[in-house]
């Protein structure tokens, strides 16, 4: 197991907001985590999915459809998407980002 860096302690409500209470968000997507089966909509898609031959490094592809979803769940744009991402705390949890150790692919990566 990984140790925790700041910025995912901070994300996981642990110790550091001792008040917060989930919001719609983060039921709805609470609820998405149980409810969408990832590993079988991996299992579709990785045949087709980039193999990072040249270019950049691809992001993994379960982030990535997870990405596309909060994209479409939330209406967003490639732009937008990103700085949900660097903005909400319950986005990047979903999504799986921590920011002390990687950063939120940018808006044409998606």
């Amino acid at each position: 197991m990984r140790q925790k860096t700041l910025a995912m302690a901070a994300d996981q409500e642990a110790e550091f907001e001792l008040y917060r209470r989930p919001t719609r968000r983060d039921v709805f997507l609470d609820t998405m985590e149980k409810i969408v089966p990832w590993s079988q909509l991996c299992e579709v898609v990785e045949p087709y999915y980039p193999k990072g031959v040249g270019g950049r490094p691809p992001v993994g592809l379960e982030r990535m459809l997870r990405m596309y979803f909060v994209q479409h769940w939330f209406n967003l744009a490639d732009v937008a998407c990103e700085e949900a991402l660097l903005d909400s705390t319950a986005l990047r949890r979903f999504v799986g980002i921590d920011l002390g150790r990687e950063r939120v692919p940018d808006g044409t990566t998606l």
